[in-house]
């Protein structure tokens, strides 16, 4: 919401509801779903999950949702038949392991995907090792980007960006603080808004890492590397935001 997103709900399980409404920002929303006994999401949600979908304009899907095989599932099947952009992010990228035909198959329907792995993540959809997955990172973004017709921010150190057309961007800004809890899930926060506003994939993520580098950046001025939490990077948006226009 502080990168332009107008509206934003959070699809959560019923049983968290009344807590997480006395701890959210009031301009969020929320969308109570069935569980399962785990108290995740479960395939049951599926349903209010796609009618819901038919009234927005760009899917998050992953942080937080566990590994919780039904709820794995369930992001599969949500995954499959997603309509509009979509941002794909830990749990997300973590039930897509071993399933690489969902990627394909959503690839070929929709224009704007964005996935945003960091290394582990990345090793996992590749079937390969952490080091394979950073041997050459601009290289394993670029195939991943072509072979699945979509957008990868392969996060870390000077964040690659890699396009469907063999577009590719390299991130300057930010800083080892920024390797916090959370901090990524910020980054995917970012690209949903600018995705939002009509950014295609590629120019949304590589704008989102741009602009939550430096919202990282002028955190740890105020924070330090050291004390910085997600929510420093958070609160230093509309300061960046600032910068660049």
């Amino acid at each position: 919401m502080r990168s332009g997103a107008g509206l934003v709900t959070l699809g959560i399980p019923a049983g968290l509801n009344n807590a997480i409404i006395k701890i959210k920002p009031a301009e969020v929303m929320t969308l109570p779903l069935p569980q399962t006994t785990q108290g995740t999401l479960g395939l049951a949600a599926y349903n209010r999950i796609s009618d819901f979908m038919k009234g927005i304009d760009v899917i998050v899907i992953g942080p937080g949702l566990s590994r919780n095989r039904t709820t794995q599932s369930l992001i599969r099947k949500i995954i499959s038949h997603a309509a509009k952009a979509i941002i794909i992010d830990a749990d997300g990228l973590n039930a897509l392991q071993g399933h690489p035909e969902i990627l394909l198959r959503i690839g070929r329907k929709l224009k704007d995907i964005v996935i945003t792995p960091h290394p582990g993540e990345m090793a996992g959809l590749l079937r390969a090792n952490v080091g394979g997955a950073l041997e050459d990172r601009k290289r394993v973004a670029l195939e991943f980007a072509r072979k699945y017709n979509l957008t990868v921010a392969l996060k870390g150190n000077n964040t690659v960006v890699a396009s469907r057309q063999g577009f590719l961007y390299v991130n300057k800004t930010g800083n080892p603080g920024m390797a916090t809890a959370g901090s990524g899930d910020v980054l995917t926060g970012i690209a949903a808004a600018f995705l939002g506003q009509g950014l295609n994939a590629f120019r949304a993520a590589k704008y989102a890492v741009y602009l939550h580098g430096l919202a990282g950046d002028l955190a740890a001025q105020d924070k330090t590397q050291l004390g910085m939490l997600a929510s420093d990077i958070i609160g230093k948006i509309t300061a960046a935001i600032k910068k660049c226009s």
